[in-house]
């Protein structure tokens, strides 16, 4: 399947609705493992390149919002990322329990300071969706606090695209049945098992609640300037390549150019001391 088809299949356009039952977590797009992994490592070196240019040219940035359920690969997804990055242009930021003087502004307040600056690319590991999500199915603030939220957030993500930021949103999406296995491989395995919590298993419970959450938030906030993306998961070596492609073709529509040189460059020497 085409570069431009698959991102195409797995973007959620604008009025649709982001049917995540119907979208299979193990779908391989007809691709095989080794190949796949081939292409990943060739995109992650054109990565390099693209990167380069963004920071030189300084006047966009990139924003990738990663958002999935428990063991969905967002750490993964990073690593295989950041074989193509220079870590002086990129900021990552974990969006945690809000706390300390976060407790007292509005939610979206940290998540602007944490945006990435001209020439910069930003990844937010969990985002600002979490304030319709976890805060909606745990019933932390009332819905009519949180219902205003999807609102807020397209404004707020306009913003950001309106004044030079492109925004790429990515849903690894992962099955309950697979999700088990790595939670339970995570369990078993004494070097991953600080990558555990018991709280895990209490939100799997809740999954069905999430799901639902997932839906209307896709659904609800995915834009021409604010894409939505669901990556199948359950196959790592697919999501690195889909996710691979996406932010390739991302910064190949963005095409950062480099700065002409400083007259008087053309020749020059550098003298000796």
């Amino acid at each position: 399947m085409a570069r431009d088809e698959v991102l195409d299949q797995v973007r959620v356009h604008p009025g649709d609705d982001a049917n995540l039952a119907r979208r299979d977590p193990r779908e391989d797009f007809g691709w095989d493992k080794e190949s796949a992994k081939a292409e990943t490592a060739e995109l992650i070196g054109r990565l390099t390149e693209l990167q380069t240019r963004l920071a030189a040219e300084e006047r966009q940035s990139l924003l990738v919002v990663l958002q999935a359920m428990d063991a969905a690969g967002k750490d993964g997804t990073l690593r295989s990322l950041a074989a193509g990055l220079n870590p002086a242009g990129v900021r990552v930021t974990s969006f945690k329990v809000p706390a300390g003087r976060e407790t007292m502004q509005d939610y979206l307040w940290r998540v602007h300071a944490a945006c990435p600056g001209k020439g910069e690319i930003g990844v937010f590991n969990r985002s600002h969706y979490e304030d319709v999500l976890v805060v909606r199915v745990k019933g932390f603030v009332p819905e009519e606090r949180w219902a205003k939220r999807y609102d807020h957030i397209r404004h707020f993500e306009q913003l950001l695209a309106d004044e030079g930021t492109r925004i790429v949103k990515i849903h690894l999406q992962i099955s309950p049945e697979e999700q088990a296995k790595r939670l339970q491989d995570r369990i078993d395995d004494p070097t991953e098992q600080w990558k555990f919590r018991l709280g895990d298993l209490d939100d799997r419970k809740l999954w069905p609640d999430f799901m639902a959450a997932y839906e209307e938030a896709i659904t609800r906030t995915s834009t021409d300037d604010a894409p939505w993306y669901v990556v199948p998961a359950d196959r790592k070596w697919v999501r690195d390549l889909v996710v691979a492609r996406l932010i390739v073709a991302t910064l190949e529509a963005m095409d950062p150019q480099v700065p002409a040189p400083e007259d008087g460059i053309a020749g020059l020497k550098v003298p000796p001391l």
